[in-house]
């Protein structure tokens, strides 16, 4: 599905991304872990559009997305929900979901999108003409991820989406994210909580300094000694 082969990123002279390869196939979920400052945002930003690769690149079933534009590259089946949310605060629930099905194919089914959304996001209904910027965190977070599946997306990619909620909605988040998958949505997670994002995961890579250092297994390199050490403190 998504194919990404040794692309160089740079903002002006600082690289911060150095020959990162990675792959994700249909159905998968695929966690990206580090820390801060490995190159995790910038990666998804890329993929996104945002950022454009020096060298490599970034292909969806076959297609070379590397120098798309980001609505083109939305329309093609990827989304982005990005760490902070990044909702429309002055806008309602509805009017932000809204935003999430600009295009024409999306657009010709948004209410069936919207009833899907609200069977993740129950809470989500009950709030539909509130202000987005007078939710809880936990809740604009739903918002996010549900304004990112109203463009019928492939690929999800999802950063730090249990970033600032409190322990108890964590759990609920990555449920979320698990039944978003079992539906047939591939996941790209970024994700601070290292144990719960390779639980889940099909596989995940490690980026340190800019380049992947490990890449297998989610279950085994939650064994891996290294990731034991420096991201789970054990």
């Amino acid at each position: 599905m998504l194919k990404v082969e040794k692309i160089d990123v740079y903002y002006g002279d600082l690289q911060a991304l150095r020959g990162v390869s990675i792959d994700v196939e249909p159905g998968e979920v695929v966690s990206v872990i580090g820390s801060n400052g490995a190159g995790k945002s910038s990666l998804l930003k890329t993929i996104s559009g945002i950022l454009r690769p020096r060298r490599g690149t970034i292909s969806l079933d076959g297609s070379d997305i590397s120098h798309a534009k980001s609505s083109r590259i939305v329309e093609k089946g990827i989304s982005h929900v990005p760490e902070g949310r990044q909702i429309f605060p002055t806008m309602t629930v509805l009017e932000n979901l809204e935003m999430g099905a600009q295009f024409p194919r999306t657009k010709e089914v948004q209410h069936v999108t919207l009833q899907q959304v609200f069977t993740y996001f129950p809470r989500l209904k009950e709030r539909l003409d509130q202000k987005a910027g007078t939710l809880s965190g936990g809740e604009q977070q739903m918002l996010a991820m549900g304004r990112g599946l109203m463009s019928l997306p492939t690929l999800m990619m999802l950063d730090e989406p249990s970033l600032g909620l409190a322990p108890v909605l964590v759990g609920t988040i990555f449920e979320i994210i698990e039944k978003i998958n079992r539906q047939g949505t591939a996941i790209l997670l970024i994700e601070q909580n290292v144990f719960h994002s390779l639980k889940i995961s099909t596989r995940g890579y490690v980026l340190e300094n800019g380049q992947v250092a490990l890449s297998g297994a989610g279950t085994e390199l939650l064994e891996n000694p290294h990731i034991r050490k420096t991201y789970l403190g054990l």
